[in-house]
């Protein structure tokens, strides 16, 4: 079995962050392991607190991971603060894996900040260049590549700045914009997109980890990085379609809705 490891924030109510990877992870079939990188207290409608883990601990955590099981892919999503990004950066140069997923996740989906903005130059300097392929949403995008993202042109021009910044690939999530739900990938050399038919509903909680967690579950599966992507946008537009309407905010999404309805494919 392919093995799966999320370095990220938890998410008490289930829907985003360490949780929704696992859930994500065990839909694709792969084993899933975590890195728990802060405590997130926060439901469909707030961010109550945070509380970040040692950086000591975090790294004593990637050790345990890597000195016995290894990974065939890992995915990187919220790093509150400085030193947790170093502490991540140092283990991840030290251990070298494969298929880097990286989310620079920045705020939840009710809008309450999930890293710190004294932060940002840390993110790009040590995290980013680590990255096989980083995900970040449109705000994400214009912070990174400090540029405003208003067409897919722009989305174009972002990737091209942040791939210049070290990622060796970048895919804008176009779920911030008007119309079609369009992502474009950036290799270094070419752009690929990837539509699906917006779906208009609130219950989106989770749905950028749980997109970069599909990318990664999909390149741990053996799958090239346009398939990895092509894949895990149709997961996770079956996820948002599917979503489910739990808490008095942004629901969360249905990780298990194929298998659900359908079981175990062999």
């Amino acid at each position: 079995m392919k093995k799966v490891l999320t370095i990220a924030g938890s998410d008490c109510s289930g829907g985003a962050g360490i949780q929704a990877d696992l859930k994500t992870f065990a839909a694709h079939g792969v084993y899933g392991m975590s890195v728990i990188v802060s405590v997130v207290a926060e439901n469909t409608s707030s961010v109550i607190d945070v509380q970040d883990i040692t950086p000591d601990m975090i790294e004593k955590q990637i050790d345990a991971v890597f000195q016995d099981i290894g990974a065939d892919a890992v995915k990187v999503g919220m790093l509150s603060q400085s030193v947790c990004m170093e502490a991540v950066a140092c283990k991840i140069r030290e251990y070298k894996p494969h298929n880097i997923v990286i989310d620079p996740v920045m705020v939840a989906k009710n809008g309450c900040p999930l890293m710190r903005p004294d932060s940002m130059d840390t993110l790009i300097q040590k995290i980013l260049p680590l990255s096989d392929v980083l995900t970040p949403n449109i705000p994400e995008a214009e912070k990174i590549a400090e540029m405003k993202i208003g067409s897919a042109k722009d989305m174009e021009s972002a990737a091209i700045r942040i791939n210049r910044m070290g990622a060796k690939n970048v895919l804008i999530k176009g779920g911030h914009a008007i119309g079609d739900a369009l992502d474009i990938l950036f290799d270094g050399e070419r752009f690929y997109r990837f539509t699906a038919e917006r779906i208009e509903t609130k219950n989106t909680h989770g749905t950028g980890c749980t997109y970069s967690s599909a990318i990664a579950s999909n390149l741990a599966l053996g799958f090239d990085l346009q398939e990895a992507v092509k894949r895990a946008k149709e997961y996770v537009t079956t996820a948002i379609k599917h979503s489910l309407s739990i808490g008095k905010g942004c629901g969360p999404t249905h990780h298990f809705y194929d298998l659900y309805r359908n079981g175990l494919q062999r």
